[in-house]
């Protein structure tokens, strides 16, 4: 599949902001199952300085410092991506067993398996506690393969976890996540992440974009799709596999990668320091998904 994502984030001031210094993570990468075929960044007062470098992860960081006055900013990212399938003879009851696997990642001296336990430890917003433990005890049956397993969590999370945009912010904690069994994709996300981490499994977050394809009968809106988020695990003999909570799936060609890490804090699309600004910024997101061919 062949798309062109195009993500605007616009800042209204409620006061004139002086200087501003600014990383944006809204590049796709490249991976075994995503090109991406060109990117245009635009900035709108024009930067003064902006530079693209590869972050620690490998995903492509965007700096940018505006140093005329302004009370309003605008980054415009429009990207050109060609995606295909994980693997395409993916059999979820086929493979490593949870036991086989644990006892690999413990005992086998290989570099991408040093790398991936790095996915294993806890990260600033994700923190695996005893209570995620037993939440994910039952999929993970020792002889059941690993991949079946993280499948049985998903479809978990999906069922017993209802998707509520108002229920929670980027700081909302998973102990709040798992009292109320509310939140959004980033939060289903870090709860599937710390389960796998909990249980002996390398994850990492995964930050992108999901085509939303209209009723039948009805035209796709414009800017209607929106940034979203899911989860790759490691497994010892097959690499790493991408699953979605949210949607109770594997990711398909419609998922289209950015950027990955510990957690969101790695791949926030935009983050940075302002001088001046006042209070209470208007923020307004518009991300556009369109199929190419």
């Amino acid at each position: 599949m062949r798309y062109r994502v195009t993500h605007i984030t616009e800042y209204l001031y409620s006061a004139r902001v002086s200087h501003c210094y600014n990383l944006a993570h809204m590049i796709p990468r490249s991976t075994l199952r995503q090109t991406c075929l060109n990117n245009e960044m635009t900035v709108s007062p024009l930067a003064a300085h902006r530079t693209t470098r590869e972050d620690y992860f490998g995903n492509i960081a965007y700096h940018f410092e505006i140093q005329r006055p302004h009370n309003k900013l605008v980054i415009k990212a429009i990207s050109d991506v060609e995606t295909g399938p994980q693997h395409t003879s993916l059999n979820l009851d086929f493979g490593i067993t949870c036991k086989q696997a644990l006892e690999q990642l413990a005992t086998v001296s290989k570099p991408e398996i040093h790398l991936a336990k790095e996915f294993l430890i806890e990260s600033s917003m994700i923190r695996a506690t005893d209570e995620l433990r037993d939440f994910a005890a039952p999929s993970f049956d020792q002889d059941r393969p690993l991949l079946s397993a993280v499948m049985d969590l998903t479809r978990r999370i999906y069922r017993e976890f209802t998707y509520s945009p108002q229920s929670t912010t980027i700081a909302t904690p998973l102990e709040e996540v798992m009292r109320t069994r509310k939140g959004v994709c980033q939060d289903f996300a870090h709860l599937q992440i710390a389960c796998l981490r909990a249980m002996g499994f390398p994850a990492k977050y995964v930050s992108g974009y999901l085509e939303t394809l209209p009723p039948p009968g009805k035209e796709k809106l414009v800017g209607a799709d929106a940034s979203h988020a899911w989860i790759s695990v490691f497994s010892p003999t097959e690499g790493w596999f991408e699953f979605d909570p949210t949607n109770d799936c594997l990711v398909s060609e419609q998922h289209i990668i950015t950027a990955w890490g510990r957690d969101f804090f790695d791949v926030t699309p935009l983050k940075g320091v302002i001088f001046g600004g006042g209070k209470n910024p208007v923020l307004n997101v518009s991300v556009d998904v369109a199929r190419r061919g």
